[in-house]
């Protein structure tokens, strides 16, 4: 089975010092197959934020895919923003955008749904899912990921707009053989199945070092498994600074529908 560690929204900037040695150590001790990072390395995405994000990358023992967030891209500087404006991410994090990454049991690739034009936002185009599909087409039983920042569904409590495209994305992704999303931004976890696409697992991990809490410690998501069972497992910060297992989730694809086992 792989296994994959999911961090997201470490807003270096708005990170908690203390935190940093401890989330690498937990992280380095699972010895994951990757450590897939879903944006917002940054608070403002300054160059000492981006400098500080690089030398934590630096530290994760295991192979990185990291995609950037809304805050990876610049406010105080409005015509790099608009005319450079994932400059300063790929000069500290990856030059490329949408990476991908495989072995001989999963096959995971990142989107950009980072919109310049509206600050909070992101958008997916058709055209972008026809590439992850494209991307899929030769992954055989291999377990399938996709990896960006804007989660593809809302619950009832989240007043931010649902990123364009997002119902179109489902639809195709789904279709096309996707087994698992991974998503951050809203600083909370979960794992299931999207209500609109129960063929498709939504896993959205927590903020791993931000000071902006809501409603839960900072959190990292473990996912291990392969196209028939997937395991979540949420790991969490105590008040001892030690990141440890909080709780679990297990689902079993039946019937091209992911249940809770």
């Amino acid at each position: 089975m792989a296994r994959i560690v999911h961090l997201s929204d470490l807003h270096f900037g708005r990170d908690r010092p203390e935190l940093s040695t401890p989330l690498l150590a937990a992280v380095n001790g699972l010895s994951p197959d990757l450590v897939a990072i879903s944006g917002d390395f940054t608070q403002r995405a300054r160059h000492h934020q981006f400098a500080e994000a690089a030398r934590f990358k630096a530290r994760i023992e295991a192979p990185v895919l990291a995609v950037p967030g809304n805050h990876d891209t610049p406010l105080d500087n409005l015509w790099v923003r608009f005319l450079r404006p994932f400059s300063r991410y790929r000069k500290a994090i990856d030059p490329d955008l949408e990476p991908d990454w495989s072995d001989n049991r999963v096959k995971v690739t990142g989107v950009n749904t980072v919109n310049r034009f509206s600050w909070q936002r992101g958008r997916i185009s058709g055209r972008t899912v026809r590439e992850v599909c494209h991307a899929f087409a030769d992954a055989g039983e291999r377990l399938r990921i996709v990896v960006l920042h804007h989660p593809l569904e809302h619950g009832p409590e989240v007043d931010k707009r649902l990123m364009r495209g997002s119902a179109v994305a489902l639809d195709r992704l789904g279709g096309c053989g996707a087994d698992i999303v991974l998503s951050g931004h809203l600083h909370s976890t979960i794992a299931a199945p999207f209500r609109a696409a129960p063929s498709l697992l939504f896993v959205q991990a927590g903020t791993g070092l931000s000071d902006r809490l809501r409603g839960e410690r900072n959190t990292f998501n473990v996912v291990e498994g392969d196209r028939r069972a997937v395991a979540i497992e949420t790991w969490a910060a105590s008040d001892e600074l030690v990141f440890a297992p909080c709780a679990e989730a297990r689902f079993s694809c039946e019937g091209g529908a992911w249940v809770p086992a």
